[in-house]
């Protein structure tokens, strides 16, 4: 766990202005998806992938090795991101820094909602947050950063 957590919410912060769309289409999420998949092939790694854009799932996939639990995990991590616009790492930590946690703390059913790393918010520059990329099967900080390194490559290509 991150004892700078100063540090750690800035930088959550940072990542959420930097990765930020111009426009994100189906096609968009269709690359993202297999991006995060063949990551998580080469690092041999097992996750479940999930990129919903406004309720729509455009592209989810388990990898061998998964549970109904992960998709499970990726639900509750991307309402986080739905009610609160930011990354559920970044939610989840805000918490932790204030010596809370988000199950006891944030009033909301955690049977519905977890404040774990791997959900970040789709921005739309000019517009906000229109949906979620998850990863769901790693440790939360692991599952953060897989969908981080695509997105900062896929959006050096794209934009």
């Amino acid at each position: 766990m991150h004892e700078d957590f100063a540090g750690l919410l800035q930088a959550l912060a940072l990542q959420e202005q930097q990765l930020q769309f111009a426009a994100f289409s189906n096609a968009d999420a269709l690359a993202v998806g297999l991006r995060i998949v063949e990551r998580a092939r080469a690092l041999g790694k097992v996750v479940t992938v999930d990129i919903t854009r406004s309720g729509h799932q455009l592209f989810h996939h388990a990898m061998d090795g998964t549970t109904p639990d992960n998709a499970d995990w990726v639900r509750r991590k991307n309402n986080v991101v739905q009610r609160y616009g930011r990354s559920s790492w970044h939610v989840g930590t805000r918490y932790r820094s204030r010596g809370k946690t988000f199950e006891a703390d944030s009033g909301a059913d955690p049977r519905d909602f977890a404040a774990h790393g791997g959900a970040f918010p789709i921005i739309l520059r000019g517009t906000g947050v229109v949906g979620t990329i998850t990863v769901s099967g790693l440790p939360q900080e692991e599952d953060h950063e897989m969908v981080i390194a695509v997105l900062r490559e896929y959006l050096d290509t794209v934009q």
